[in-house]
């Protein structure tokens, strides 16, 4: 089991706070020309602009899983609603991306990634606790069906792997990084663990370009590399919670996605700074692919 130092802070003085006044964000997203959009408690999407929060859209809500397309339209999970919105920038609406089959509804949508076919997955965590996890899969124009039932410890975060073969969940509990290979005909493989994490609560993840994974853990307030060569390593951590404070998710910006940013859902701003990892683009579905 990974054991931590959890006392002494760690590249804090790397970090800076930014884009005060937000409500307990959680999901992120930036767009294909590095418009970046976050979420709020209470169904707020927020744009930064000028490094301060504009509330663009609300869904009345609670927000947590934010992605982009190739037009820059955001994808944004509604835990309350229990759906996927769409957000259209250039008219400023919200739309229905996917919303649950009859008699067979999303239970906790949580976080929702694009793979290059335009396929989009989509983390339904279940019960706190509950071991009743599942991912959907929302192909180009058809409706959500269940993709894997194999991750069932509240699966949270994902992203796709460098290669594109298979989906990186985080699960919260217990704690643990997991992949579940993307095989023929975008079907699900079996379930891997990477990584056990015990009872640190992983949130959100991002492919790194060295092949590892970013994980931004809601407890304690830490965020970690993953690799399969050097394992577990610490890039950050706030035992005071006020720099990064249950950071949730993680997104790479800047040039060379160098810069990595984080919403904390304990407090109200964003962080960002550059920790010594660099991320990989991310797959932006064209309307053709994605069948809308």
């Amino acid at each position: 089991m990974v054991k931590l130092n959890l006392d002494t802070p760690v590249a804090l003085e790397k970090l800076e706070t930014f884009a005060d006044g937000l409500d307990h964000s959680e999901g992120i997203a930036i767009t294909p020309n590095g418009d970046l959009f976050v979420g709020g408690e209470a169904g707020q999407l927020y744009q930064i602009i000028d490094e301060k929060p504009v509330e663009v859209a609300n869904t009345g809500g609670f927000l947590l899983g934010l992605a982009s397309d190739s037009l820059g339209r955001i994808y944004a999970i509604d835990v309350k609603n229990q759906k996927v919105w769409r957000y259209d920038q250039n008219d400023k609406s919200l739309s229905d991306f996917a919303i649950g089959p009859d008699g067979n509804p999303f239970s906790v949508p949580n976080w929702g990634t694009f793979d290059s076919l335009g396929n989009y997955y989509l983390t339904d965590s279940g019960g706190w606790m509950e071991n009743e996890g599942r991912i959907w899969i929302i192909r180009p124009g058809l409706q959500p069906e269940i993709w894997s039932e194999a991750s069932k410890a509240f699966p949270n975060g994902c992203c796709i792997s460098h290669d594109g073969t298979k989906l990186i969940i985080v699960e919260s509990v217990p704690g643990a990084i997991i992949e579940i290979p993307i095989i023929e005909n975008d079907q699900a493989g079996g379930r891997k663990v990477l990584c056990e994490l015990g009872s640190i609560v992983p949130d959100g993840v991002a492919c790194c370009s060295d092949g590892g994974f970013v994980v931004a853990c809601y407890r304690p307030d830490i965020i970690l590399h993953w690799h399969a060569e050097s394992g577990l390593t610490t890039l950050a951590l706030d035992p005071r919670g006020t720099v990064i404070a249950a950071p949730t998710n993680v997104a790479f910006t800047g040039p060379n996605l160098e810069t990595l940013i984080v919403p904390n859902l304990g407090r109200w701003h964003l962080t960002r700074g550059n920790l010594g990892v660099k991320g990989i683009p991310l797959h932006y579905p064209t309307p053709e692919q994605i069948g809308s």
